[in-house]
Formats: C-alpha cells, structure tokens, sequence
C-alpha cells in the first residue's frame, strides 16, 4: 500500500470509528471493524477505488452488519453481557465536553438501536447520523433505494422521542439531581416521590447482573448504601444523567445512569464492577473540596 493511501485513510479514520461506533454501540468492536476495512484495503488495487471515502463508508457498514446479524443469531455472545462502553463527563457545559456527548451513545437510543433489526439499524444510522445516501446504502443492504428508505423511515418511527430537548435533558437532570440529594439525606420518602412504581435497577457488580424491580426494593438498596462513606457527584453518563461514586481514597467505586420520564426515575442501570470500571472513559476525580 502506498504512502499517500495509507494517509489518506488515516484521514477517513475518525469518521468510520464514528461509523462504527454508533452502528454496535461498542468502541472496541468499532475498531476492530475499522481495522478490517483496513485490511480490506491493502488487498485492493487503489486504482479500482473512485471514491475511497465511500467505498470505506461500504465496507464498514458490511462489516458491521455481519457483526449485528451474529449478535441476533448468537445473543448469548452479546458484546460485553449487552452493556456498552461507559463514558463519563462531568455537567459542565465546557465546549469539549460537549463534544465528548456527541461522540457517545446513550443508553436509552443505545436500547432502541438493540431492538431494531441489523437492516434497520444500518440504514438510520447511516442515513440520519451520516447522511449515507439510500442508493448508496442500499448496495451494501442489497435493496433499491426505496427499499432502504422505508427501512429508515420505519427505524426512525422506532426510535422518535429518545432524543430529548435541551430543556428536557434539564428536566431528567433535575430529577437525578434531587434523586441524589435525598439519598445523601437519607430521605427516603423523596426518593419513593422520585421514583417510578415500576422501576427498574440493574446493577452489573462482581458476581454478573443483578436487577432489582420496584421502588419500594430500589429505595431499600439505597438505603443500605446511604451510610457509606463514599463521594458522590452528578454527571452524565453515555448522555444519560447520572452519578458517580469515589471511595475515600479517590477510587471509582461505581456509575449510575438514570432514565426519566415524565418527572420519575424508570430505570437506574449501575457498575460497580472493578474490571468494567477499570475501562471508564472521562471520569473525572473527585475534587479535594469533597
């Protein structure tokens, strides 16, 4: 492979990972799907390729839709137990944090991309984040053009709604935020408030996932954690509001991530595993006023 190739793809990287990521929702294994388009590419004549952007856009997306149909033929070898990579930044609104939330993907979008189809998935991703053109998709999809926008246009009904507004997004941030304050209080009857009856908590600790129903259940569990003598600080997580957790030592101990709707929490997914924590992007260390 000539120099000016190599660059030139190294050029592309960025947006392919970007690609990727947002298709499988796992860094890692956009990688890796980066990294086969890699090897794809040394093994082709540079002279067969008139769009290398494009045709890398094809190739990954190739990829990455024989990476989702194994995933539905084998779930039980889901990508890390079906919990994505953790990336953490504190609520500031600093330009590069900002940009650290446009790179990532949240849980709940994450949630509803894992319940489209592999096509479906492809085409609005492709077309709505990247605005891949359908003919374009289509050819890695194998259907027509309109064939693929209706694929698109049926994920898009699926996933309306998990985008929330900047006002919304100060809402659910209320909410966690007075979620956190009751449980540094021990107020117990303002968590219940804050609470959807139906809550679900799933905790992925040392032992593997264990998921606690009801407000009732998630409030004693906290309760149990209150006296801890632990830092706990707001921020938001894979863009969902949440918390963080530091040991008196300014070790991590765990991430939380809140879903809300309508003014209560319905679901708290939480990690306290050493091993996954051990991987957390951007978590920032507790400052020496806490």
């Amino acid at each position: 492979m000539s120099d000016a190739l190599a660059q030139a793809f190294e050029g592309q990287r960025a947006r392919l990972v970007g690609v990727a990521h947002r298709m499988l929702g796992s860094r890692a294994d956009a990688e890796d799907a980066v990294q086969e388009a890699w090897l794809r590419l040394a093994r082709q004549d540079p002279a067969a390729i008139d769009n290398l952007a494009g045709w890398l856009t094809t190739v990954v997306g190739r990829v990455c839709l024989d990476v989702l149909r194994a995933r539905r033929a084998r779930p039980e070898a889901s990508y890390d137990d079906g919990l994505s990579e953790i990336v953490v930044v504190e609520d500031v609104a600093a330009p590069e944090e900002d940009a650290v939330l446009a790179d990532s993907v949240g849980l709940a979008l994450l949630v509803v991309l894992d319940n489209l189809g592999p096509a479906e998935r492809l085409a609005f991703v492709l077309h709505d984040t990247f605005a891949v053109p359908f003919d374009e998709i289509g050819e890695i999809l194998g259907r027509s053009a309109d064939a693929t926008k209706m694929l698109a246009s049926r994920a898009r009904r699926k996933v309306q709604g998990t985008h929330s507004s900047g006002e919304e997004r100060q809402r659910q941030r209320a909410v966690v935020d007075a979620f956190l304050a009751a449980s540094r209080a021990g107020d117990f009857e303002a968590l219940l408030r804050l609470l959807d009856p139906d809550v679900t908590w799933r905790t992925y600790g040392p032992r593997g996932l264990v998921v606690r129903v009801g407000a009732a259940e998630v409030v004693n569990h906290a309760r149990r954690g209150a006296r801890a003598a632990v830092t706990l600080r707001a921020a938001t997580v894979n863009g969902e509001p949440g918390i963080v957790t530091w040991g008196p030592t300014g070790k991590l101990l765990g991430v939380m991530a809140c879903t809300v709707v309508d003014g209560r929490i319905v679901e708290i997914l939480s990690v306290s595993d050493p091993k996954r924590l051990s991987g957390v992007t951007s978590a920032p260390p507790p400052s020496s006023e806490e």
